[in-house]
């Protein structure tokens, strides 16, 4: 009872927290050591060393996977037990790196160039003799090794998840049920396929980061050091801040500029919402609505275009599509989940009378774009070299190069020869996370596919949904979001491409791109769905509001999120499948017409306050406009007109909805 009163007192409020301390908070990753001591030269070299060895392979070109692969993990498990404490919370405490920990890293160096040193020997050799007992035990320490480093940097599920997959494929003979039994593995020979075979951690996952991932995330950081950040919040505000509820619109045009080259929803939202949160508390929105239009926003940041999350490039690679057609393919879904909450937002400022900031407060957009307007050069070159056929890591490469040259510019964004060398390591620290997530999902992949489970699953999910599409997506929709509250997304896109989204394209027919589209967005708003929704948590931290109802808000502003994907695995062409542009054109006209209606019917406004019956007419209008049947979408038009007529004849209380200034 003692240790749990200290411990309360301990705990700050929420709005007492700090924006460094509210990311340490809801961002695993984000709990690292600052105060290395003597050690932070070795970090520092580390670091430095992962970086350049990407650039070096990614001009170049990569080496073989079972080369790349461990050079690339096991600098990475070094670095992360030499950052990451044992407990989240010990880095603030510690001061330089325990022991234990240092052992810890040195051992995960040796264990990872391991299968590097002993490259030929594991290729050949053992084919034929087998493995030795020094590769068992290599094998058996990298495995928890990896555990260990994805608890601490990424957290407690996905290790449960790997447990629980490790324990399923040790004792998988002892399971009654015939649909889930299967013949069992010893230890011996489960960790040998796990960490010496491109079967387990060195599978698909780890392949991709350690080649395309890497050198994505690095731009990023490039980027950023641009002053890429402040410029995109500038245009923001110079383009919607006078209209109504202009400050909380250009968080969302600021989110979805920043989201092209950010793949965290946490860190995005903290990044961003010190910066707009309180502008909008100005303004008169109340403190639950500010966070949660910027935790939505920032959300949306990993299925935009060019820089989506991470787990885009792992798409492409479970796909055997080019990186350059799921980018295309993002656009229109994109576009219709930032309209849906930009309407959200219109609305809601429409309803409680707030308007914008005059335009002699706000910045010049002609000279922002005079002045500044070289920093989307980057951008440019990527979105260019990937639409000519490059491919990621040559395009990433040359990015990067046009962000070090757009650094220069500029007096106060130019780096130092330290600054450099300082850029460098933080590239290598950002990826730590997405590498370990990778790494443990692996496992994960590793034990579906040697079991078959994966097939077990898809099975049940098409009998569970008795070959319903509706249903089946439903449940896809439901196993995505109960993943994503405890993995992050690329973890959580790793196993439901795995075991989930089979079932949609082996069972219902679907287009593979649609289906892995379907499960990468719902691993996505799991961050803003209730009640795990760590990045409406994040944002609550910062406005000082109540974090669950923070998240409902989250949700609802987000609603389009949850409607569009079943449009375009309903509609592929949605995603630019056998295309018919007149068709197309169509469908999206009147879903964007569609996301009036469900943004009106979320937020209770359309042309004045709506009643019950007006919102789930509007709700209803607004589906059958956004489904791919024109007829349905002819009655939804009906439907939307006459809420809108009925509602303009009643007393006037603010100008009508399209006649107004977006």
């Amino acid at each position: 009872m003692k240790w749990r009163k200290k411990k309360d007192m301990k705990e700050k409020p929420l709005e007492e927290l700090s924006q460094e301390e509210i990311l340490e908070k809801y961002d695993r990753e984000s709990s690292y050591r600052k105060n290395l001591g003597k050690w932070s030269w070795v970090v520092l070299f580390l670091g430095v060393s992962l970086t350049l060895f990407h650039l070096y392979t990614g001009y170049r070109g990569a080496f073989e996977a079972r080369i790349q692969g461990p050079i690339h993990l096991g600098t990475a498990l070094g670095l992360i037990f030499l950052l990451y404490p044992i407990k989240k919370g010990l880095h603030r405490k510690q001061k330089g790196v325990p022991w234990y920990d240092v052992v810890l890293a040195f051992t995960a160096l040796g264990v990872g160039y391991y299968n590097v040193i002993n490259y030929e020997e594991l290729v050949a050799q053992k084919i034929v003799f087998g493995y030795s007992q020094m590769d068992i035990i290599v094998a058996s320490l990298g495995v928890l090794l990896v555990l260990e480093a994805a608890r601490r940097c990424v957290g407690l599920p996905i290790v449960a998840v790997a447990g629980v997959a490790i324990l399923y494929a040790l004792y998988g003979n002892h399971i009654p049920t015939k649909m889930f039994a299967h013949r069992g593995f010893s230890w011996e020979k489960l960790a040998t396929d796990l960490y010496l075979t491109t079967k387990g951690i060195f599978s698909t996952p780890i392949q991709v980061s350690s080649t395309f991932i890497f050198l994505f995330l690095f731009f990023g950081v490039m980027l950023i050091r641009t002053g890429v950040g402040q410029f995109f919040n500038d245009v923001a505000f110079a383009l919607t801040g006078r209209f109504i509820g202009g400050q909380a619109k250009a968080a969302v045009v600021a989110s979805a500029l920043e989201g092209m080259v950010s793949g965290s929803s946490v860190a995005n939202t903290v990044g961003s919402g010190a910066f707009t949160i309180p502008m909008m508390k100005k303004a008169g929105y109340k403190p639950e609505f500010a966070a949660a239009v910027e935790a939505s926003a920032s959300t949306g940041g990993q299925i935009m275009p060019p820089v989506m999350g991470a787990a885009a490039f792992i798409m492409a690679s479970y796909t055997n599509t080019p990186y350059s057609q799921i980018m295309l393919a993002a656009i229109i879904p994109a576009i219709l989940y930032f309209l849906g909450v930009f309407l959200g937002v219109h609305f809601e400022s429409k309803k409680q009378g707030i308007i914008g900031t005059p335009k002699s407060q706000l910045p010049s957009f002609r000279k922002l774009m005079t002045e500044r307007g070289y920093l989307i050069l980057p951008l440019i070159v990527i979105f260019y070299t990937l639409l000519t056929g490059k491919t990621p890591m040559r395009a990433a490469l040359v990015a990067i190069l046009v962000a070090f040259l757009v650094s220069l510019v500029r007096k106060e964004t130019r780096m130092t020869p330290w600054q450099i060398v300082k850029t460098l390591e933080e590239g290598a620290r950002t990826a730590l996370p997405v590498i370990a997530a990778c790494a443990a999902a692996g496992i994960i992949v590793g034990v579906v596919v040697q079991t078959g489970l994966g097939g077990r699953i898809a099975n049940g999910i098409i009998t569970l949904g008795g070959g319903s599409l509706i249903l089946t997506l439903f449940f896809t929709m439901i196993a995505c979001l109960i993943l994503g509250m405890g993995l992050p997304t690329t973890a959580n896109y790793i196993v439901t491409a795995t075991m989930v989204a089979p079932a949609l394209v082996l069972g219902l027919d679907v287009p593979v791109l649609a289906a892995h589209m379907f499960v990468f967005y719902f691993g996505i708003v799991a961050d803003i769905t209730p009640p795990v929704c760590l990045a409406a948590y994040a944002g609550a931290g910062l406005a000082g509001a109540n974090p669950f109802m923070t998240g409902v808000r989250a949700f609802t502003l987000a609603t389009a999120a949850y409607i569009i994907p079943y449009v375009f695995v309903m509609n592929p062409q949605m995603i630019l499948i056998d295309v018919k542009p007149l068709f197309l054109t169509i469908c999206v006209v009147t879903a964007i017409i569609g996301m009036i209606g469900v943004s009106s019917a979320m937020v209770g406004y359309l042309v004045r306050k709506a009643y019950v019956w007006e919102r789930i007419v509007l709700f209803i209008a607004g589906l059958l406009l956004i489904s791919p049947n024109i007829t349905f979408s002819v009655i939804g038009s009906v439907l939307l007109i006459a809420v809108a007529v009925i509602q303009s004849r009643r007393p006037k209380e603010t100008n009508n909805l399209f006649t107004a200034t977006i």
